[in-house]
């Protein structure tokens, strides 16, 4: 084989291999197309401090977006490059919250689901069916739904609901580090990282964070 014969073929290997990596990557975009369909995600559920957000979307026929992913997967440059894109094309959305003290009274799976809940109630068109990012939701009303785990990385709908939740959470976060800098809630937005740990350590719990959750292993209250 020539040394031009080879190279060609190398590049039309390497263009096969891109290509079904991006196939393999294509979201799908409904679950179901007989009913008005509404993918739904939360952000900030294994967080220490802060609310938990949560989205619901629903999308037109056709629509694409190269970045869109699970938000877990997309840097934070992109991810605000998302929702633009998503909030000017999505049919309809909203993003709704449950503030840490409701968390504490009803925990944080009850207020994950309750998040979806008042997303829901808000979008402008009616959702007639749901799918759920996990293994478990509380009935909407009498819509149904479809729990899918992973589903973030499977269905369009449910990948711009994280986006939203996500970074609507971060902007939520980085106001209440004006508020409270010592937990550097501006890098970590509140999760269990070693530096908030070490925080909440050297200064104790601020009135955002969650006490049903394990904190620390001193549990101290902060000194208002």
């Amino acid at each position: 084989m020539c040394i031009k014969t080879k190279f060609t073929n190398n590049i039309l290997n390497a263009a096969i291999t891109y290509f079904w990596a991006k196939v393999d990557h294509l979201l799908k975009l409904f679950y179901q197309t007989e009913l008005i369909e509404a993918g739904c995600d939360e952000a900030g559920r294994g967080c220490l401090a802060g609310p938990v957000f949560a989205a619901a979307v629903i999308l037109p026929e056709g629509f694409y977006h190269e970045k869109l992913n699970d938000s877990k997967q997309v840097n934070e440059e992109n991810r605000y490059e998302l929702r633009t894109y998503i909030e000017k094309n999505a049919i309809s959305y909203h993003v709704a919250m449950v503030d840490h003290e409701e968390i504490d009274r009803i925990n944080i799976l009850n207020a994950s689901f309750k998040a979806m809940h008042l997303a829901v109630d808000k979008l402008k068109k009616k959702a007639q069916f749901l799918i759920i990012d996990g293994n478990r939701f509380n009935k909407y009303k009498r819509v149904p739904h479809q729990c899918i785990v992973q589903g973030d990385a499977e269905y369009a709908s449910i990948a711009a609901a994280s986006i939203l939740a996500k970074t609507y959470r971060d902007d939520f976060m980085r106001r209440l580090h004006d508020e409270f800098p010592n937990y550097k809630w501006i890098t970590n937005k509140g999760y269990a990282t070693e530096e908030h740990r070490k925080a909440i350590e050297q200064f104790g719990l601020s009135p955002y964070h969650r006490r049903s959750f394990s904190c620390s292993s001193k549990q101290l209250e902060l000194d208002m």
